[in-house]
C-alpha cells in the first residue's frame, strides 16, 4: 500500500487525506500547530460557485493603488524591499487581464460545483456542520458597483449559473427583518454555506476512522530525495518514509518548498474575521457588502463577519485595527440597525490567505520530483474548493483521468 505524506493539516490538506485514505492509501498529515486554528477555522464557511473571476482581473491594480492610501480599505499590499514581493507584483500585473479571467472562470467554476457537490455528499451523512444552500447577495449602494455587478452576474449565468437581479425592495423582501441600506443586489442561487470550525472537526474525525495518522505540532525540517523522488521527510520529531509527498501548506508552502529547491510565488493575503454568537436578530442569508467587501455569514445561531485582503508576510502577526474597523464601518453602513461594535483584540480572528500572482490554485505534479504534488495557493476559495481539490489530488496520485481539466491550476 503506496505512503502518502501531506504537509499541511488546513482543509485542503484534510480533504485531500480523506479522498486519498477512502481510495486506500496509507495516509499520514503533518502539521506544525495542532490544528485548532487557521484559515480553515476563522474564514466565512462560503461555498461559492458564483466566484469566477480571480483576484489578477482588468481594473485591481489601479484600484488595488487607491486602496492603498486608505488604512481603513479592504485592500492593501505592505510596501517593503522584497524581492519576492516585486516578483509576485509583476507576474500579477501580467496577469491581470480579460484574456486570463476568460480562461479563468470555467476552470473556477468547474472546479467550485465539483466541490459544491462532495459538500453535498458530506451533509446528506452528517449534519453537524450547519450546510445550508441557501446562496449568496451580492449587496450594493452605487451605480457603479450594480454596473459591475449585473456584468459579473451575467457571466455567471452564461456558465450556467442561477443568478437573480433585485432591486432595493426585493432585497428587503428577502431578508425580511433586517434592514438593508442598499440599492439592490445580485442572488447566486447556487451558493451555500457552512460553519467552518463544525466542518473541520467533522472531517478529522473522519480521518481517524479512516486510519489516518496526524502528527501535531510537528514541523518539517528536511526532504532525503533519491533520483528525482522524495523517499522520507525530516521532522522535529523523527524521520518518515514516504512514497507520495503533497505540499498543502497554503501560505507557509514556500518556504517548506524551498528545501526542495521548488520555487513556488505565494504571498499571504491577511484577513480578519470576528463572531458574534447566539444572536437572534441577523441576516438570514450571507452576503457580500460589494464597496466595503465584508463577507457576512449566518452560521447556525451565530453569525460572522470577515474581510480585508492585506498582502503580507508569515510574521506580521499584528492586528491592524484600522482594518478591522473598516469591517465594522461597513457591516453598520449596510445594517443600520445591527449596531455592530468594535471587537475587542481577543475575539479578532486573524488568518494568511496563499495568494497566486495569477489568482488560481495550484493543484499539480511537480515537473522535476515525480511524487511531488503542489496543492496550494487557493486564496480566500480554500474552504469552497477544499472537496474538489481533494478528489483531483486523489486521481492525480492514482494516474486517473481528474474530474475537472487542471490546465488552469498548473505552476
Amino acid at each position: 500500500m503506496k505512503k502518502v505524506s501531506i504537509i499541511g493539516g488546513g482543509i485542503i490538506g484534510l480533504c485531500s487525506a480523506y479522498y486519498l485514505a477512502k481510495e486506500g492509501y496509507e495516509v499520514a498529515v503533518f502539521d506544525k500547530s495542532d490544528m485548532t486554528d487557521g484559515c480553515s477555522y476563522g474564514n466565512a464557511g462560503m461555498i461559492v460557485p458564483s466566484h469566477i473571476i480571480p483576484l489578477a482581473q482588468p481594473g485591481m491594480i489601479a484600484q488595488g493603488i487607491k486602496w492603498m492610501f486608505d488604512s481603513h480599505s479592504p485592500f492593501y499590499v505592505k510596501p517593503r524591499l522584497n524581492l519576492d514581493l516585486m516578483k509576485w507584483g509583476l507576474q500579477f500585473y501580467k496577469h491581470a487581464n480579460l484574456q486570463h479571467v476568460e480562461k479563468a472562470m470555467p476552470a473556477l467554476c468547474h472546479l467550485s460545483l465539483l466541490s459544491k457537490e462532495l459538500y453535498q455528499d458530506f451533509a446528506k451523512e452528517n449534519h453537524s456542520f450547519f450546510y445550508e444552500e441557501k446562496g449568496l447577495l451580492m449587496l450594493y449602494k452605487t451605480d457603479k458597483t450594480a454596473e459591475d455587478m449585473h456584468h459579473e452576474g451575467k457571466l455567471a449565468e452564461a456558465l450556467g449559473l442561477e443568478v437573480d437581479f433585485l432591486s432595493k425592495e426585493e432585497v428587503s423582501k428577502l431578508e425580511n427583518g433586517t434592514v438593508t441600506s442598499v440599492i439592490g443586489g445580485v442572488h447566486y442561487k447556487s451558493d451555500a454555506h457552512i460553519y467552518p470550525q463544525k466542518f473541520m472537526q467533522f472531517i478529522k474525525e473522519e480521518l481517524y476512522r479512516l486510519n489516518v495518522k496526524i502528527h501535531l505540532q510537528t514541523a518539517v525540517n528536511d526532504f532525503v530525495l533519491k533520483q528525482n523522488e522524495i523517499t522520507e521527510i525530516v521532522t522535529d520529531k523523527g524521520t518518515f518514509a514516504t512514497d507520495e509527498v503533497i505540499l498543502a501548506s497554503g501560505s507557509w508552502s514556500p518556504e517548506i518548498a524551498k528545501k526542495l529547491n521548488v520555487n513556488i510565488s505565494i504571498l499571504p493575503g491577511k484577513g480578519y474575521s470576528f463572531t458574534l454568537k447566539d444572536q437572534s436578530h441577523k441576516p438570514s442569508i450571507p452576503s457580500i457588502l460589494c464597496e466595503g467587501k465584508v463577507a457576512v455569514t449566518p452560521m447556525n445561531n451565530d453569525i460572522r463577519f470577515g474581510g480585508t485582503m492585506e498582502i503580507t508576510h508569515t510574521n506580521d502577526i499584528k492586528i491592524n485595527k484600522n482594518r478591522v474597523q473598516g469591517i465594522v464601518n461597513s457591516i453598520n453602513d449596510f445594517y443600520p440597525d445591527l449596531k455592530i461594535e468594535m471587537p475587542k483584540a481577543e475575539e479578532t480572528w486573524f488568518g494568511f490567505r496563499p495568494c497566486t500572482p495569477s489568482g488560481m490554485p495550484i493543484i499539480a505534479r511537480d515537473k522535476k520530483l515525480k511524487n511531488l504534488t503542489l496543492v496550494t495557493g487557493h486564496a480566500m476559495m480554500g474552504l469552497s474548493l477544499a472537496p474538489g481539490t481533494g478528489k483531483i489530488v486523489t486521481e492525480i496520485i492514482s494516474g486517473k483521468r481528474t474530474s475537472v481539466d487542471t490546465e488552469m491550476f498548473q505552476l
